[in-house]
């Protein structure tokens, strides 16, 4: 009777612990919520506030340091703001997360420093079947607009049965 306690109980529990870390060690599918105020009224104002996954911690540190690195031109932070938006994107950066997209881009960054999530080759090549024409779309604009046609993207989710592509 004891064994057969034994049996029921391996078969009922030991399927939910063989699971049990799959979403850690395949990565999550979709990134964290913004959760700065800072950074999502400061760069949110101007254009999408990227999930900080979606770049590593040294991309973040040169955006925010350098003065010409900002894609989209001089950032208008002062030092404080500066600071908590610097933290709060190093902190939640690609090597820091557990999203399986940011493990992605991580490889294939390699030692390289992008700017642009657009020139990552990971992004790129996760893009490479959409015409340049597409990205050039008034209702798209460009390949760093990424909520056009990733509809859930601020919410972290950047499945490809999310997408809808804009006419």
């Amino acid at each position: 009777m004891k064994s057969k306690l034994v049996l029921i109980a391996a078969v009922i529990f030991l399927p939910s612990f063989a699971f049990a870390n799959h979403g850690y060690d395949k990565g999550n599918k979709k990134f964290s919520v913004v959760a700065n105020d800072t950074y999502e009224n400061a760069c949110g104002s101007c254009h999408f506030a990227y999930h900080p996954g979606l770049l590593p911690s040294r991309s973040w540190v040169k955006i925010i340091d350098e003065e010409n690195a900002h894609p989209g031109g001089p950032l208008s932070l002062d030092e404080k703001e500066k600071a908590e938006v610097k933290n709060y994107l190093t902190q939640n950066c690609a090597e820091n997360s557990q999203e399986k997209r940011a493990k992605k881009i991580m490889e294939s960054v390699g030692s390289g420093t992008p700017v642009m999530i657009s020139e990552i080759s990971y992004i790129k090549h996760k893009h490479h079947e959409i015409d340049q024409e597409v990205f050039a779309r008034k209702a798209i604009g460009s390949r760093g607009n990424c909520i056009a046609c990733h509809k859930n993207a601020e919410s972290g989710v950047y499945e490809d049965d999310d997408v809808v592509i804009p006419k």
